[in-house]
């Protein structure tokens, strides 16, 4: 058997599979994989080794739904001499290709759970499991497909780049089971998108001139691709923003919302380190920006615990009278001295108001509000996943890097980027 040789961050690994009726019998499998690491650790793909065992019963009956386990025997690759993974922090995910008399794509999943793995270690990551609900008589092969490995919310895709043998085969017999017609395959190795959220109210209705004191407004839920630059590089997310006002006399108190955290936290952050604002974009009958700002986070945030991003708060007075629009813009991040800027690829209005004119509105300029920051809006990319599983990255550093104020990102072995 070959030897592994891949220099991915994560690795490239190996899989097994287990059982759910009748006998059991495993196998073990090993192919040629071509790893792709996360895009924003800027390394080039790797070649490599997995070998994979794969447990299936022996025989069973239609109708019968079986368990098949798939185990990482042997890693394609170790954890990178650069920072240490804590436990439970890596999760794999992948297909299962059944073929012969019944053709499906089997999902496989196995739980975040693993040893710490100390920089240069194998890399030691669990066992996948799947269902297969038999429908037809004859013989029913088990073969591995694509996989990927999960940390820290970012991917790692892992390819055959040869054909893979079969790793076991299952005898179906005849049973009470219907013979329904083989499910439609379903795609994985990859976990589901998150489902994009919807508005959860319409922007309401403006106020009248005659309302006296404060009256609340909620914008629309919108998503906004981003486009971040980091001092680690660049790259694409997207955000899942709310803008939300309360009208005091001619002006608005503006409050910017981020949906869902976009990621676990890669390593311990300390308190008063990380820092959001945001431009929002003025459109209608007025123009300009209202900036915004977020606290700093007020704990600590511990290594895998979920980074939330707080509300960001400003006033808006507006430069117009008539109806104008806010869209979230360009965001801002300052985190131990280091700044990561997100620029929308485009927009989408959240609120509509109807303004009147106020002396030194913003009319064509900017209304900041709160002090220092630089005024750049955005946001935080939430990476697709809601859930959980895909570059489900932390959009607005484009990478863990510049949260720890340090390049120290998971996927860069042999690129020392420390400060």
């Amino acid at each position: 058997m070959p030897g592994a040789r891949v220099a991915l961050a994560l690795g490239c690994a190996g899989a097994l599979i287990g059982v759910a009726a009748g006998p059991a019998q495993a196998a073990e499998v090993s192919f040629a994989t071509k790893c792709v690491p996360p895009a924003a650790s800027g390394l080039d793909p790797v070649d490599g080794t997995t070998k994979v065992e794969i447990t299936a019963p022996a025989t069973a009956k239609v109708g019968d739904e079986v368990e098949v386990v798939w185990k990482f025997v042997q890693a394609a690759s170790k954890n990178p001499d650069l920072i240490d993974l804590p436990a439970n922090s890596v999760k794999p995910s992948g297909t299962l290709k059944a073929a012969g008399a019944q053709t499906a794509a089997v999902p496989m999943e196995g739980p975040q759970e693993n040893p710490a793995i100390p920089k240069g270690g194998d890399m030691v990551l669990s066992d996948m499991k799947g269902k297969l609900k038999l429908t037809t008589v004859g013989e029913v092969t088990l073969t591995p497909e694509a996989y990927k490995i999960t940390a820290f919310s970012t991917d790692t895709n892992c390819t055959p780049t040869e054909t893979v043998p079969s790793a076991a085969t299952i005898k179906v017999e005849e049973g009470e089971g219907s013979s329904s017609p083989t499910p439609t395959p379903t795609e994985t190795g990859s976990t589901s998108p998150t489902p994009t959220e919807s508005a959860t109210e319409s922007p309401s209705s403006s106020p009248s001139e005659t309302d006296g004191g404060q009256t609340d407004f909620t914008g629309e839920v919108v998503d906004i691709p981003y486009t971040c630059e980091s001092p680690i590089g660049t790259q694409k997310a997207t955000s899942t923003i709310q803008i939300n006002a309360k009208k005091d006399g001619g002006n608005f108190d503006l409050t910017v919302q981020f949906k869902k955290s976009p990621m676990n936290s890669p390593a311990n952050i300390p308190k008063d380190s990380i820092k959001p604002s945001m431009d929002v974009v003025l459109g209608g009958d007025d123009k300009g920006s209202v900036h915004v700002e977020g606290p700093t986070n007020a704990e600590d945030i511990k290594s895998g615990d979920p980074i939330e991003i707080p509300d960001m708060t400003g006033t808006y007075k507006p430069g117009a009278t008539g109806e104008s629009t806010l869209s979230p813009g360009v965001l801002t991040i300052e985190a131990l001295g280091t700044t990561t800027k997100c620029t929308p690829d485009k927009t989408s209005v959240s609120l509509t108001l109807d303004t009147t004119e106020q002396e030194g509105g913003a009319s064509g300029g900017s209304s900041s509000t709160g002090g220092g920051g630089s005024s750049s809006s955005g946001g935080l990319a939430a990476t697709g996943s809601e859930d959980h599983d895909a570059l489900k990255a932390l959009g607005l550093v484009a990478g863990t890097a510049v949260l720890l104020g340090a390049a120290v990102f998971t996927f860069l072995p042999g690129r020392r980027r420390l400060r």
